[in-house]
């Protein structure tokens, strides 16, 4: 039986709330999971829309983990 260990270089998520407060959480806390795995924040993208059924703004961000060299 072979064990095999890799190196995540790259990892991409997604985020989402109705708030921006919450999904600066949400990236926080994923950014402190990802640092265990040796992986730094390359890169934020975010968005804001407003959604005419609930009448609520909705935020969104995709962040972008890449492996600390």
């Amino acid at each position: 039986m072979d064990f095999r260990l890799d190196l995540i270089e790259t990892k991409i998520e997604f985020f989402e709330a109705y708030d921006l407060t919450a999904l600066e959480q949400k990236i926080d806390r994923q950014i402190e999971t990802n640092k265990a795995l040796l992986l730094d924040v390359s890169s934020v993208s975010h968005q804001a829309v407003f959604n005419p059924k609930t009448e609520k703004m909705h935020y969104s961000a995709v962040v972008h983990f890449k492996a600390k060299r």
